[in-house]
């Protein structure tokens, strides 16, 4: 039954996570636009695919974003009701912190598990889309765009340069095409004295309408004294470019659907499973590898190892004749040689395989270590509020900051330590849980029991203390 102390709670922490949860989601999407901003700039896009790509960017941040509005909203929460002493008539009703916690720690639960749902289900579709309309964007040519006096080259099979345009943008004077074929090794160039610029109507064609010039073209073999150059003057000249390859072309979504990150956790599942066999069975390859080239390994069990030879430095030299010594070493030689560009290859295969095995490892427990990491943060923002006891947007941002960069940083420690197969995967992704979960248990002890952790009258009533006791001996000696 939920009592006016938990809607109290609850109305005062909906308020501040919904307006923090935006906030640092605006934040992390300016973040990746400023990392993409030149390969996204310049296209030509239109709103639509503009609106849809943010819209598929702000679901992949979504796990990012949560952890952030959960941990500052608690802090804001907790601070805004000490900072107002309401937090201190709670307690003097006889109410425990744990108590008035409770709503907000059932919320932190339903939040982890929406976002685990999120990061399993909506996560992968949106990396899918995203990444595929990312590829769109970073290969297709930028906006049509011809600038004075400057070569342009962007147009598949043309160089064009225009020398003057006027303020319509469409009047061009003194213009030079030039059209290469590289497979009929031929040049044809047009000059003319000014024209006229348009685009179709559905904007797939470019139309130059040159009037005063002229045309040469060279016919004939390349490179031989066969070849003549044909000049013809014009009074007005039709020229039309084909302007599709500045299309934004829809590349299919199976293109990408094998990669770690557009996998839900069953199909990673499957996928680990599979490549767990891949990288056992090489060392079953690299056993048939070594017995097919040193066949004498069979028989090391055999009686013959029970025959004395002689330890002596020229017990080589009796086994095998003069004639055939040649002949062995150069066999032998060429066997370890052999050997060695094998197993360098099967080393290379596993090393693709365990790399390929760990990146599913780290999106597997990535799914639920980024859910996880909203109750544990949260853990650490209502104590935190209740110590520090203040409101606002800047007390609580600047701890906010500095908890939320420690998990940043070791959760992308953790991160790489299990990419360089330096650590196991349990043990790496779960790093800033393993670290910030006894803090944040730290934290409520200390909330718990009215702690002075970060009251600066409290540090500074120690320090006068320890300076008068100090400044006292002094005296007395």
């Amino acid at each position: 039954m939920i009592k006016k102390l938990d809607k109290l709670i609850l109305r005062a922490f909906i308020g501040p996570f919904i307006a923090t949860f935006f906030i640092t989601l605006f934040v992390l999407v300016l973040q990746f636009f400023w990392l993409y901003i030149d390969d996204i700039v310049g296209k030509g896009l239109d709103m639509f695919t503009i609106t849809r790509f943010i819209l598929y960017v702000c679901a992949t941040l979504v796990p990012l974003a949560l952890p952030l509005a959960i941990l500052l909203s608690s802090i804001m929460t907790f601070g805004n009701l000490g900072e107002t002493f309401e937090l201190v008539a709670i307690k003097s009703a006889g109410i425990p912190l744990l108590r008035f916690m409770r709503p907000l720690f059932i919320a932190s639960l339903i939040i982890c598990g929406i976002a685990y749902l999120f990061n399993n289900y909506i996560i992968p579709v949106a990396n899918l889309k995203m990444q595929t309309l990312k590829y769109d964007i970073i290969v297709s040519k930028p906006a049509f765009d011809i600038k004075e006096g400057v070569f342009y080259d962007k147009i598949d099979g043309y160089i064009i340069k225009i020398g003057r345009k006027e303020k319509d943008g469409a009047t061009i004077h003194d213009v030079l095409v030039f059209q290469h074929n590289y497979n009929l090794l031929q040049d044809f160039t047009t000059v003319a004295q000014s024209g006229k610029m348009t685009i179709s109507a559905d904007k797939k064609f470019l139309e130059f309408n040159l009037r005063n010039g002229w045309n040469y073209q060279e016919k004939g073999p390349r490179n031989s004294i066969n070849t003549e150059l044909y000049r013809v003057g014009f009074a007005e000249y039709k020229m039309v470019f084909d302007l599709s390859s500045f299309k934004l072309n829809k590349t299919d979504d199976s293109a990408f659907k094998n990669n770690y990150a557009m996998l839900n956790m069953r199909q990673l599942e499957t996928t680990i499973d599979s490549i767990e066999r891949t990288t056992a069975s090489y060392k079953k390859q690299s056993f048939i590898t070594w017995n097919s080239y040193l066949r004498t390994l069979v028989y090391l069990d055999s009686p013959w190892k029970a025959r004395a030879l002689p330890l002596k430095t020229d017990s080589f030299k009796r086994i095998i004749p003069d004639s055939a010594t040649h002949l062995v070493r150069e066999r032998t030689f060429s066997t370890i040689n052999n050997l060695k560009s094998n197993f360098d290859l099967t080393a290379i295969s596993y090393q693709n395989d365990r790399q390929n095995l760990l990146l599913h490892l780290i999106a597997w427990h990535d799914k639920i270590t980024m859910s996880i990491a909203c109750l544990v943060l949260f853990l650490i923002g209502a104590p935190l509020g209740s110590i520090i006891r203040r409101g606002g947007i800047g007390m609580p941002l600047v701890f906010a900051v500095i908890f939320f960069v420690i998990f940043f940083l070791l959760n992308n420690f953790g991160r790489k330590f299990v990419k360089q197969d330096v650590i196991r995967p349990i043990t790496g992704m779960w790093m800033a849980t393993y670290v910030l979960l006894p803090l944040g248990i730290f934290l409520t002890y200390k909330a718990m029991n009215d702690s002075q952790l970060f009251n600066k009258e409290f540090y500074y009533r120690f320090f006068r203390k320890f300076r008068l006791s100090k400044k006292d001996a002094g005296d007395a000696a």
